[in-house]
């Protein structure tokens, strides 16, 4: 199906031959596992069969509706139907709601991305993320290392690239600025595209672009892909209607040497001229890990603790930022670590949930599981509790790693950290449910559903409770206040947009959201029955979807963002005392380590210690 980087390599030293006309299929946002998805693809895949003029067959992204294994699976099957040629890569639906921690993706369908030449033509796929957080776009490193190696072996850097990616290559991927960049130090000619369901032309900086429509029927009886004609001067788009038509030519990007647009206005580069703003406010000390990171970080003494989709549980000295050692598993960690003493916990889409040594990082044991991992440990008393993808979620020895109790009824996969409040144990899962278990048995006390559609599930937040209250916020915007005992919705209120993004004080008092249109800040009160404002900042977060948790430090309380920002709130007087840009891409978590100093990593990889 593609061919192998090494493979490619020693083709690209043979060199290339002049470019010559190429007809290929372009299918994207098929979405397998929607309502009438699977047919809508079986009929495309049918149909592109019957021609014989067809070379290839381009899939950009959105491949299935949730990311689940079975859908990938499905998807797989009925893509694997075709009788040419087909290259494929992840989009945003595949890659955030991934139960496997997007390792079912390579092991289904071989890799992420793609590098062939046809023609004369070197075709270029990468993934593009976010992969697990509620987040812009992102290309991951290991993606962005990939380009960078195709395009340094090319032999001859004239040779025309065709680039695919789900997204578009503007700000809506958050280091596409970086793709733009390298491509355009060879001959790029046009991006191919998906995402917006819709067939469209872009200009990304001067270099074209071309969406495709869904591949989803939609409103209609039949749905659609595009059928292009790459000729060595022009691409030809043209809709077709599956079994009955191919429209005419609605789109046509003429090619030549370095086939930049004439309007090559930038979109805008990462402006980190607000960290001028508030120059209370320092780097300790700072470095760049070589690949993402999708955890948080977790301090203990001098250790401070996060883990990398390399699959490296990282112990950095808090004071240098140095690597006191780094223990290695076998796939991508998307579970922040918990310490308790001298031990730590992290769990790994390798199927295990490793105790380490703190000082050391030499395991203590290890307790293997039937699926991938991608939630979060919570240690209380020396018993670990975490949930998984496999519809269990557990409760551990913290000093034997002997299984204590399990309950099995967790409908989907589990991705939060559970919060231990008055005897019980909450978490929310990927299967439109809240649980709550008794912590000592594991017996379900209450299970809180309301969500219509598993995409709504309260599954990405770290629940927090005050008062006999658990409060929660989802992705269907609303902030929800619970009976701990009981289970019984106290308030739900859709009034102040939000997402999964929230605090509480470190008294209990109050319980914090950011808005998700508004970008503002909002403090309520645990203690009445009812939903109550007792402030708001005017943080101008803009539009703000990172599901981090926010926290609370002395005198100032952290909101982490999608954009790379770290905001600091006065609690006194509810304004904003500081903002640093790390990054470019989403904060993780903030952990302040004293009343001046915060631990903070980003999902592209950056880790820092920010003194003010």
């Amino acid at each position: 199906m593609r061919i192998l980087t090494l493979l490619f390599f020693l083709i690209l030293q043979i060199g290339f031959v002049s470019a010559q006309t190429i007809r290929f299929a372009h299918i994207t946002d098929t979405h397998t596992g929607g309502s009438t998805a699977s047919e809508d693809l079986v009929r495309t895949i049918d149909d592109i069969n019957r021609q014989t003029d067809v070379d290839l067959v381009i899939l950009s992204g959105d491949i299935t509706e949730f990311g689940s294994d079975q859908e990938l699976l499905e998807a797989k099957e009925i893509i694997s139907k075709l009788n040419k040629p087909w290259y494929i890569v992840p989009g945003n639906h595949d890659s955030k709601w991934s139960e496997s921690g997007n390792n079912s993706f390579v092991r289904i369908f071989g890799a992420e991305g793609f590098a062939f030449e046809k023609n004369g033509f070197l075709f270029i796929g990468t993934a593009s993320g976010p992969n697990m957080r509620m987040a812009p776009g992102l290309v991951p490193r290991e993606q962005m290392v990939f380009l960078d190696s195709i395009l340094g072996h090319m032999k001859n850097p004239d040779e025309p690239i065709i680039f695919v990616n789900h997204y578009p290559l503007d700000e809506s991927l958050s280091n596409g600025y970086e793709v733009i960049d390298k491509l355009k130090t060879r001959n790029i000619q046009v991006s191919l595209l998906g995402h917006g369901h819709a067939n469209k032309l872009f200009n990304f900086e001067g270099i074209p672009g071309v969406m495709g429509r869904s591949n989803l029927r939609a409103k209609n009886e039949i749905g659609g892909y595009n059928i292009a004609t790459l000729t060595p001067d022009t691409l030809f788009y043209s809709e077709r209607t599956p079994g009955v038509k191919t429209n005419p030519v609605w789109c046509k990007v003429p090619l030549s040497m370095r086939n930049f647009l004439q309007d090559t206005t930038k979109w805008p580069r990462p402006d980190f001229s607000i960290n001028s703003k508030y120059p209370q406010v320092k780097v300790e000390w700072q470095f760049q890990d070589q690949c993402d990171i999708g955890t948080g970080i977790t301090c203990m003494g001098k250790f401070a603790v996060y883990a990398n989709t390399k699959g490296e549980i990282v112990a950095l000295d808090k004071n240098s930022g140095k690597i006191s050692w780094l223990f290695q598993t076998s796939g991508k960690i998307y579970s922040t670590p918990a310490i308790s003493g001298n031990h730590i916990v992290c769990a790994s889409t390798d199927k295990n949930i490793y105790c380490l040594n703190l000082k050391s990082g030499k395991p203590e044991w290890k307790l293997e599981t039937g699926k991938p991992i991608v939630a979060s440990p919570v240690i209380d008393q020396n018993t670990v509790y975490i949930g998984s993808s496999e519809g269990i979620f557990r409760a551990i020895d913290l000093l034997s790693g002997k299984l204590m109790w399990q309950f099995d009824g967790v409908t989907n996969f589990v991705e939060t950290k559970p919060l231990v409040f008055e005897g019980a144990v909450y978490f929310g899962s990927w299967g439109n449910s809240f649980y709550a278990l008794d912590k000592q048995t594991g017996k379900l006390l209450w299970k809180h559903e309301k969500y219509a559609n598993r995409m709504l599930s309260p599954a990405a937040v770290w629940p927090v409770a005050a008062n006999g209250k658990v409060f929660i916020v989802a992705p269907d915007r609303r902030m929800t206040a619970l009976d701990a005992k009981t289970g019984a919705e106290i308030w739900d209120s859709g009034k102040y947009s939000c997402r999964e993004s929230i605090g509480i004080s470190n008294d209990g008092k109050l319980v914090y959201i950011k808005n998700m249109q508004e970008g503002n800040v909002l403090a309520f009160h645990t203690l009445p029955n009812k939903q109550s404002l007792a402030w708001e900042c005017q943080a101008e977060l803009g539009y703000e979807i990172a599901p981090s948790p926010i926290v609370e430090n002395e005198n100032l309380i952290f909101v982490p963002t999608g954009s790379g920002i770290i905001v600091a709130i006065d609690k006194q007087t509810h304004q904003v005392a500081w903002k640093y840009k790390l990054s470019n891409a989403l904060i993780n978590a903030v952990n302040p380590i004293s009343n001046n100093q915060v631990l903070v990593s980003s999902m592209d990889g950056c880790v820092a210690c920010l003194e003010f």
